[in-house]
């Protein structure tokens, strides 16, 4: 199963059941038309950010994109459970690299976080759109180096290093210098 593809059939799933127009959710969210169109039809693959906007217009939560299961107990996560990923676009100006986000509670009914394993691909690109939000981020990372600009500030973390802040600050993570890292990233976003 082509799990890319799985995001943008569900947004438009759920945007047609709550009779809501393209263009209501465009207004709604801030985005373009067009663009929501791109992510529905998977031309596109978003970032987290306008899926969060999408998701707040249709009063679900962020991890509805990808659940598959509805367990009220705890979820786990095994190691040989498989590949499933899911590719978001990481925002760059002009490229259309990606990260594969490896979702570990998509089986888990009403959680208030999104966990997940990242693998930020390498880019050379320098020239980011920096995203906002409503919510939380966690990020630990476990193999490379990333850098976070965060609002003025630019960091540099290494593996072992993590930090927590504010999403509703304009913020952007990437790999640094063009090489690949990998996080762990537990993502808060209210409903």
């Amino acid at each position: 199963m082509d799990t890319s593809k799985i995001v943008g059939e569900k947004i438009k799933s759920l945007r047609e059941s709550k009779s809501i127009s393209r263009e209501e959710m465009s207004e709604r969210s801030g985005l373009a038309v067009e663009q929501i169109e791109r992510i529905e039809n998977n031309v596109d693959l978003p970032s987290l950010a306008p899926l969060i906007k999408i998701a707040r217009v249709l009063g679900v939560r962020l991890g509805t994109f990808l659940d598959d299961q509805a367990e009220t107990g705890p979820a786990i996560c095994r190691h040989a459970g498989g590949n499933d990923t899911i590719s978001f676009s990481n925002n760059a100006i002009q490229s259309r690299k990606h990260m594969e986000y490896h979702a570990l509670a998509k089986s888990k009914a009403d959680r208030h976080t999104e966990p997940f394993i990242i693998d930020v691909a390498p880019t050379d690109d320098n020239d980011f759109v920096l995203s906002t939000h409503e919510g939380e981020e966690f990020i630990y990372v476990l193999e490379g180096t990333m850098e976070i600009s965060y609002g003025h500030d630019t960091y540099l973390l290494e593996a072992g290093d993590s930090i927590y802040y504010d999403s509703i600050v304009p913020h952007h993570v990437h790999a640094y210098q063009g090489q690949a890292a990998r996080i762990l990233a537990v993502v808060y976003t209210p409903v």
